[in-house]
């Protein structure tokens, strides 16, 4: 394998670019100043330091086994980290690890956090609390990140790699949550307890019980947009949608409305909302290195059938009516992004309505994901995971109406801080064994 010392590099830091199988310092340093980009299969401090102000440099592999690697501008990308000694500052600019797999190995290093957000490929969850007292639940939410990625282009033709017809979906200029599980029956009726909503749900009491974790299904999309009223108000936060007496949807003013007065469905204020489209679509078919695939699966391929259960790509469709859904937090394997249950259990509301405009409140609404059942139309097969199908309902009644139901997304939640969420994530230096994140 070829190797590139540090004296090499630092004989030749006037180039634009260096590329090496293997980058090896024995003792000196490498400082990265000026745009430059390093390319290196593996990157391996025995001696020495590197110090990042500026560019990229980019590693299948970071192993650190004396001395320093700091980072106070640019970016610095690895799939792994390794590290047996040494340490790693980081002032300014960024470490991403790779995509899922990827590890962050530690068995004394010491960290030293002082600047930007550490970047995880992997995704991060939290949870956020409503209600109170006995009415108290909560909710488990993915940060999506990536912002400004690049949309899934094409036409709604049964092609596993044609996304979108009449518009381009799964593009997301800003980090938002979404909903790690569909909204559960106990969730609606605490909610409901507490907030006096009036949200009916479909009685699955002949399809396997109303298990307080089983999906609220039979929940219209005006349902669906008075629970995340309720999450929003509950906190002292705007209410997500224009809801009048009668619980109908009327627009918002464009100066009120999100997405610079494009969606006229949505308060640009809210924190709670529905999932529009593209914010739905990414947490399903997205990945963090953003490509988009298949299924919503880790690797992209057709789920295996379960009745239940959390195994990787695996997911609940392809079973009889009467066998029902699965509880939520045991609807198949997670997305590339972590959330769970966007391919089948129950179908899932988005936001967005069937043209995309969102400009007439009555219109027919997108509904995705497909359901547990081969038994009904639309759900014979694993087809209905497929990133090319959709289909619609009227937002004041059910498709399939027993198998209809939603999860929430979300935008500013003051959710724990990156540097707790790292020094979590790098807890493990005490124990000294391999953590994967």
């Amino acid at each position: 394998m070829k190797k590139v010392s540090s004296a090499f590099l630092l004989a030749h830091l006037w180039m634009a670019q260096v590329f090496a199988e293997e980058l090896t310092i024995t003792g000196g340093s490498i400082i990265i100043t000026g745009g430059e980009t390093f390319t290196a299969g593996t990157y391996n401090i025995t001696g020495g330091t590197l110090t990042l102000s500026d560019g990229t440099f980019t590693s299948g592999s970071v192993l650190i086994g004396g001395n320093s690697l700091n980072i106070s501008g640019g970016a610095i990308t690895g799939g792994n980290l390794t590290s047996s000694s040494g340490n790693l500052t980081i002032s300014g600019g960024s470490f991403t690890l790779g995509g899922t797999g990827s590890s962050l190995s530690l068995n004394s290093l010491a960290v030293v956090y002082a600047g930007p957000a550490i970047q995880r490929i992997t995704p991060q969850s939290f949870e956020q609390s409503f209600g109170s007292g006995e009415n108290h639940f909560k909710m488990e939410f993915v940060t999506i990140g990536n912002p400004g990625n690049t949309p899934s282009v094409g036409v709604y033709s049964g092609n596993p790699n044609h996304a979108g017809a009449p518009y381009s979906v799964g593009a997301v200029n800003y980090v938002y949550n979404l909903g790690k599980h569909e909204v559960s029956r106990e969730m609606i009726d605490k909610a409901n307890a507490s907030g006096g909503l009036g949200i009916s749900m479909f009685d699955l009491s002949s399809l396997g019980g109303n298990g307080p974790n089983r999906p609220a299904s039979g929940i219209t999309w005006h349902e669906a947009a008075r629970f995340v009223n309720y999450l929003n108000t509950s906190q002292d936060k705007q209410a997500a949608y224009n809801l009048d007496e009668s619980g109908n949807l009327l627009l918002w003013a464009i100066a009120d409305s999100a997405q610079g007065g494009v969606n006229r469905f949505r308060h640009k204020d809210a924190v709670y909302f529905l999932p529009s489209i593209d914010e739905w679509y990414k947490g399903a078919y997205g990945t963090p290195e953003g490509t988009f695939l298949s299924y919503p699966t880790e690797n992209g391929l057709a789920p295996t059938a379960t009745a239940g259960g959390t195994l990787a790509n695996t997911a609940v469709y392809g079973q009889t009516t009467l066998a029902g859904p699965a509880n939520i937090t045991e609807a198949g394997g997670l997305s590339a992004w972590g959330t769970m249950g966007q391919g089948g259990n129950v179908y899932e509301w988005v936001e967005t309505a069937l043209d995309g405009q969102n400009d007439s409140p009555g219109e027919s609404r997108e509904l995705r994901g497909g359901g547990w059942t081969f038994e009904l139309q639309w759900s014979t097969g694993v087809e209905v995971l497929l990133n090319s199908f959709r289909t619609d309902s009227l937002p004041n009644t059910g498709y399939n109406h027993m198998m209809t139901g939603f999860r929430v997304a979300a935008v500013g939640i003051p959710e724990p801080s990156t540097l707790s969420l790292f020094a979590a994530s790098i807890g493990i230096v005490l124990r000294k064994r391999r953590r994967r994140i």
